[in-house]
């Protein structure tokens, strides 16, 4: 067996005896958590917020539908399992049909799943679906099962860390068990849709609204694209089983309330929109396939039968700085931004149009305005150029760390930006040193560049030890001239020879200055 597994068994084991069993609220079962009620508010209040500006931003243009589908939630939540978890209901500016809970009552539903559901009770169905994975915490436990995994990923990082991958072998494991974790289990979803429909019944809702919804998601994933639906059908695959299981369930309830006619008069403001949604997402393409002018064209359609929608205005602006009109950009992303201020990529978007410009001080204002609302790759990067021409390179670090663990192309920059700055002042964090004894007994120095950067003139520092703490005499030596990134070069050095390795162990090393190739 290798070393990797009796870690991961005795970390586990740590854990199971640290934090034990707790109880599903909602079936009164036993399950596993490391999580606990307050923790999971805590990350469910801190995500929400970054959730909502990721996935379109709050739905503005029809206030009362944001006010009437947080009403229908709370009627449901009062009557759930949990009613005490701080619930919020919000509308999402999204096409695609979802909706989605975090931990501790923090639930969303998007405008283009709204425009799927035929009445209240259909709507009602969602809400408690998703009340129920907050309830019942299947986001704790789903976030667990990550926890139990990330060990066995920190695992896999340790002994990947020997054939030198270090930190970039444990993010590869970490990817893995997050696409593993990207769906809720069958047996969740089925618990979600049986106890869900328990509160309809509870609110006053026909249960059968859960039945329709069901024959509707399994019609749309018969007969859409995937593209269209992945957002729905990755966390909450439709099935006929499902469809079956809720109709049986149903039958054991009263009946209820379905308000068709209310729920039509709420949805109706996005369904006069959805020309222009549909000429949004024509839009979109034509933008893709560096056709501006048709985008152009399809955004005036769009405009015209809702000039709210910030959104319309932002690909406006786009469209007309790959034209290179940067004067009619610039205002159309201003025009975005006071449609809707509280959305990042508006301000992103004029941010990085003023910073090509040169405008560097209003471009700061509105990076910074939205790296608050939603800290991305993009506006980290900026920000870190914009805050090291400052002088603050201290700040300038703590942006560029943060675009480098986005990922991405900026990720990719800011990374590279990164290393330039460190490898100054701390090389041995990315120029990797280790000893070794060769077959005649000298040392032998092993460097390596995990930097992205080339580098060259790389200098070392051989230090002998009187004891663990105390140093005593040590040398300089030069290294390689130059090392590529990911470049490994062993040297001989004329120190030894030694007849023990106990003896060559007296020494350290590490890369004590380097410079970056032009």
């Amino acid at each position: 067996m290798s070393r990797v597994a009796p870690l991961f068994f005795s970390t586990l084991l740590i854990l199971v005896s640290l934090s034990g069993c707790s109880v599903n609220p909602v079936t009164g079962e036993n399950q596993f958590s490391l999580m606990s009620a307050g923790q999971e508010v805590a990350i469910g209040t801190s995500n929400y917020k970054p959730s909502q500006q990721s996935q379109g931003g709050r739905y503005v243009i029809d206030p009362e539908l944001q006010t009437y589908v947080s009403g229908v939630g709370k009627k449901l939540a009062a009557v759930s399992d949990r009613p005490d978890l701080p619930y919020e209901f919000v509308v999402l500016n999204n096409s695609v049909p979802n909706a989605w809970a975090l931990p501790g009552g923090k639930i969303a539903i998007n405008r283009g799943l709204l425009i799927q559901l035929e009445d209240e009770s259909q709507l009602a169905a969602v809400l408690a679906h998703e009340i129920v994975h907050a309830a019942a915490r299947h986001s704790a436990a789903q976030m667990t099962r990550g926890t139990l995994m990330g060990i066995g990923a920190a695992a896999v990082g340790v002994a990947s860390a020997n054939y030198g991958l270090g930190e970039m072998g444990s993010q590869m494991a970490q990817m893995g068990a997050a696409a593993w974790m990207a769906r809720y289990g069958r047996s969740a979803e089925l618990e979600s849709d049986t106890y869900g429909m328990d509160y309809m019944a509870r609110a006053g809702y026909d249960p059968y609204g859960a039945v329709k919804l069901q024959e509707t998601f399994v019609k749309l994933s018969e007969g859409r694209q995937q593209d269209f639906l992945s957002g729905l059908f990755a966390s909450h695959p439709p099935s006929q089983e499902r469809v079956d299981a809720n109709r049986i369930k149903a039958a054991t309830l009263p009946k209820g309330v379905v308000n068709r006619d209310i729920y039509q008069l709420k949805i109706a403001q996005i369904k006069r929109d959805q020309p222009a949604y549909k000429a949004q997402e024509a839009a979109m393409k034509a933008l893709s396939a560096d056709n501006p002018k048709a985008a152009l064209s399809e955004l005036d359609r769009a405009i015209a039968i809702q000039p709210n929608d910030g959104y319309f205005w932002e690909l406006r602006g786009h469209a007309w700085a790959m034209q290179e009109n940067l004067a009619n950009a610039e205002h159309a992303f201003t025009t975005a931004i006071g449609k809707n201020p509280d959305y990042f990529s508006h301000h992103l978007a004029r941010g990085l149009l003023r910073y090509e410009q040169g405008k560097k001080t209003t471009a700061r204002s509105d990076l910074e305005k939205s790296y608050t609302l939603l800290p991305t790759p993009y506006a980290g990067y900026y920000l870190g150029e914009i805050t090291l021409e400052s002088g603050d390179q201290k700040n300038a670090i703590n942006y560029f760390q943060s675009a480098a663990q986005g990922g991405g192309e900026m990720g990719k920059k800011a990374q590279a930006r990164l290393a330039v700055l460190e490898l100054a002042t701390a090389p041995h964090k990315y120029i990797i040193s280790q000893l070794s004894l060769t077959n005649d007994g000298y040392l032998r120095i092993t460097v390596k560049n995990n930097s992205p950067v080339t580098v060259t003139s790389v200098t070392l520092q051989v230090t002998e030890m009187v004891n663990a703490f105390i140093a005593g005499g040590s040398s300089t030596i030069n290294g390689p001239r130059q090392l590529s990134p990911g470049q490994q070069v062993s040297l001989k050095t004329g120190i030894g020879p030694f007849k023990e390795s106990e003896d060559a162990a007296r020494y350290r090393v590490q890369v004590s200055s380097v410079e970056v190739a032009e």
